[in-house]
């Protein structure tokens, strides 16, 4: 096979793609497509932009597959149509503020001094420190990604879970959703002040507000209390090495019933660490972000669970989403 150093150039140049998607996202170019102004011509008036703009960025993501285009006509593709268009249940247009945030670009800026110190070399630990300023985006944008493996998790324990402790809530989606299948839970959201408002204002809008407490601290060191029946750790564990979870997981299990659950939501890659590619490339944002966290193997998540004192361990999928929910019971 001959080389060509096509890939190495469409690498180096990846920013464009992500730059060109916020562009559209923030012009609301995919909505205005919905609405049926399919030309440049047109969907200059609708997204307020100059017609040559709105030309050349149409034609970079027709080229990326996000739109097709025939006789100077565009539509979308799919995948553009369920997350892309305002409105939609599944829009995830406001994950841009937090996947784009300056701090997460900061932190890939210093990969190289990263690799060499085999940890974040952002100040302050990185995505890890209370005074990081993307959590409230986070809270805020990211909640229709998560919709899938939460109605997941609800379908593994909600039934039996009435006193739930819900570890960096963030958006509170996850206890929301228990809380809405079973009309006897009870959620308490971990998570720092200013995050616990956002995810408390999801709870008042899905109408379980009077059953939602918020539970203000720092996951290692406030009192969790005792008579759970459930822990969520969703998207959590990956911050911290494997000592640091080990410690969290052993405060979950002394604050758990007899029978009670530490449930996981995390990217689980293979024992090779190279598939699947959408969990195993997490590695590097943990790499980039935190002082010592990763994308672990089940195998791994499995061996924290047990030295915390839990029972052997079980892996269930939750598609489409591409990580995997790990759930171990306290004898």
């Amino acid at each position: 096979m001959n080389a060509s150093p096509i890939r190495i150039f469409d690498t180096l140049r990846g920013m464009q793609r992500a730059e060109a998607l916020k562009a559209a996202i923030e012009l609301s170019l995919f909505t205005a497509i919905a609405r049926g102004f399919n030309t440049a011509a047109t969907l200059a008036d609708a997204c307020h932009a100059s017609e040559r703009g709105i030309r050349i960025l149409a034609d970079y993501l027709t080229i990326d597959g996000f739109l097709a285009k025939a006789d100077g006509v565009y539509s979308l593709a799919p995948d553009a149509e369920v997350f892309l268009v305002e409105g939609s249940p599944a829009y995830l247009g406001k994950a841009v503020p937090f996947l784009m945030h300056e701090s997460q670009r900061k932190a890939m800026e210093s990969l190289t001094d990263a690799v060499r110190k085999g940890g974040t070399a952002l100040e302050d630990q990185g995505s890890v420190s209370d005074s990081h300023p993307a959590w409230v985006d986070f809270a805020k944008g990211m909640m229709p990604m998560m919709m899938p493996p939460a109605h997941k998790i609800a379908d593994l324990i909600a039934a039996d879970s009435n006193k739930v402790l819900d570890i960096a809530a963030g958006h509170g989606l996850f206890g929301i959703v228990i809380a809405q299948r079973n009309p006897a839970a009870h959620i308490h959201a971990l998570d720092w002040p200013n995050v616990l408002d956002v995810a408390h204002e999801h709870a008042t809008q899905f109408g379980v507000a009077d059953r939602y407490h918020k539970l203000p601290g720092d996951a290692f060191a406030i009192d969790y209390g005792t008579g759970y029946d459930a822990v969520l750790f969703t998207n959590f564990l990956h911050h911290f090495d494997h000592a640091a979870n080990v410690r969290l997981l052993s405060k979950a299990h002394d604050a758990l019933k007899p029978g009670g659950k530490a449930v996981i939501l995390e990217f689980v890659p293979n024992d090779d660490r190279v598939t699947p590619p959408e969990s195993a490339g997490f590695a590097l944002t943990m790499l980039a972000a935190t002082p010592g966290g990763d994308a672990y193997t089940f195998k791994e998540l499995d061996s924290m669970c047990r030295e915390a004192g839990f029972a052997a361990a079980t892996a269930h999928p939750a598609p489409p989403s591409p990580e995997t929910i790990v759930i171990a019971t306290k004898p």
